[in-house]
């Protein structure tokens, strides 16, 4: 069901999308302290408990990213917001610490 809903990127995709200056908007769902050691360009820092409020906000046509360290409060916040209707929804499998270790290895990892 789940992939009927959103588009689960690899680390890899992701690095063709940013190479190719197609990057969507991207979301970050780690704690501040993990968002400053480090986090893609252009991200933006959204906490995952305040997902029903900031999400008012999105376009539900726009394409979005959302990321976390493993990916697991990420998947959790794609399928949240797919369901209530955002068609363009897109998940890091695997997190930044995936795009780390496949597709960047100059991320910084923690």
């Amino acid at each position: 069901m789940a992939e009927e809903l959103f588009r689960d990127l690899t680390p890899e995709q992701l690095r063709e999308l940013i190479a190719q200056s197609r990057t969507p908007r991207l979301i970050d769902l780690r704690e501040p302290e993990e968002f400053a050691h480090w986090h893609l360009p252009g991200a933006e820092l959204q906490s995952a408990e305040t997902i029903a409020e900031w999400s008012r906000a999105l376009d539900p046509h726009e394409e979005i990213l959302i990321y976390c360290h493993h990916g697991i409060r990420s998947l959790h916040a794609v399928i949240y917001l797919a369901k209530r209707g955002f068609h363009r929804m897109m998940h890091l499998r695997g997190g930044l610490d995936a795009y780390s270790l496949r597709a960047d290895p100059s991320v910084p990892r923690y």
